[in-house]
């Protein structure tokens, strides 16, 4: 064998090698989804419906993790600060949004210290009130609180979170009077109301359609512009006594800024795949979640629609983190 000959022979066995060693590299390589708020959180349960399948399509192992704490913003804070390398991503919602009005000395900025990485899909919320109240609307259910100014309260996920805001909101655009009792998770936040300590919660689909039937509780209203087609039979809040009122929130990954765009096309895609995927749809649907594949650029633009809908919904509700 001539010298040419071997001397290719041992770059090509050479390039092989490092193919492989590469291809296994990625396939050990983890990426983390942080969730900025506690187990059986609204996000932490869309986390775990998607890390296995998105770790599938990216050919690594995608692990959940929580780090809650502050409305969010404590989680949100270590994925804005960790490598640009699509290794670390916050599974973030309109709340990711919200921080920024509500707390004046965050160490990110919610839309310049992120890149959309792929959108998952939207949720609307829906008005629960205990099933003793008295009340069979939404316009039954102001006239109650208006008569009596003070005496009536709200449950929430938390100081900053989208049912907190989402319910403020709500409160100040009737012009009620209500005090507001913080807990740590939607999950939490609704057994405050079927405990009958909480007179309403604006919870999060996930948290509200297994209670559809549970005498325990009255729906009340979606908080969409048009009804859920999860529950099509419940009015919207503003049909049903409070006109021009609605909420809805969209779920996607956010990557750090100055990730590469070849990694976050890389995440977008493998998503789209999961999005595909016949068992994720049904996971989505019983959390009352309507996925949508969109591109990155078409999620940076609900990105900044929603940060100046979430900036009027803040001032419009005077919500102040205590």
């Amino acid at each position: 064998m001539s010298a040419y000959r071997l001397i290719h022979r041992i770059l090509n066995i050479s390039l092989g090698a490092l193919l492989v060693c590469g291809m296994a590299q990625a396939q050990d390589k983890t990426t983390r989804i942080v969730v900025p708020f506690a187990a059986g959180a609204v996000q932490d349960t869309l986390a775990r419906s998607l890390n296995n399948e998105l770790g599938a399509a990216l050919k690594q192992t995608v692990i959940v993790e929580n780090k809650a704490g502050a409305g969010g913003t404590i989680g949100t804070a270590l994925v804005a600060k960790a490598a640009p390398d699509g290794s670390v991503l916050d599974l973030a919602a309109a709340s990711h949004l919200i921080a920024k009005y509500l707390y004046g000395n965050l160490s990110y900025d919610p839309m310049t210290s992120f890149a959309p990485a792929a959108y998952v899909g939207n949720a609307s919320y829906i008005l629960m009130v205990p099933g003793d109240l008295p009340v069979s609307s939404v316009a039954d259910f102001i006239k109650l609180v208006k008569a009596s100014p003070g005496k009536f309260n709200y449950a929430s996920a938390g100081n900053g979170s989208a049912t907190h805001l989402s319910m403020a909101y709500f409160a100040a655009s009737a012009g009620l009077e209500m005090e507001h009792i913080p807990t740590k998770s939607t999950g939490e936040a609704v057994t405050e109301v079927l405990s009958g300590r909480a007179q309403a919660v604006i919870a999060a689909n996930v948290g509200a359609l297994g209670f559809k039937d549970d005498k325990r509780v009255k729906l009340l209203a979606v908080t969409s512009p048009k009804r859920s087609k999860f529950i099509p039979d419940l009015p919207t809040v503003a049909e049903s006594g409070l006109p021009g009122y609605e909420f809805t929130s969209w779920f996607g990954l956010l990557a750090p800024a100055g990730t590469p765009k070849p990694v976050l096309d890389s995440i977008q895609d493998a998503m789209a795949t999961v999005l595909k995927n016949p068992a994720v749809q049904e996971r989505l649907a019983k959390q009352g979640i309507e996925s949508e594949i969109l591109t990155n650029a078409q999620f940076a633009d609900i990105l900044k629609q929603s940060d100046v809908q979430m900036a009027e919904v803040v001032k419009k509700s005077g919500a102040k983190v205590q």
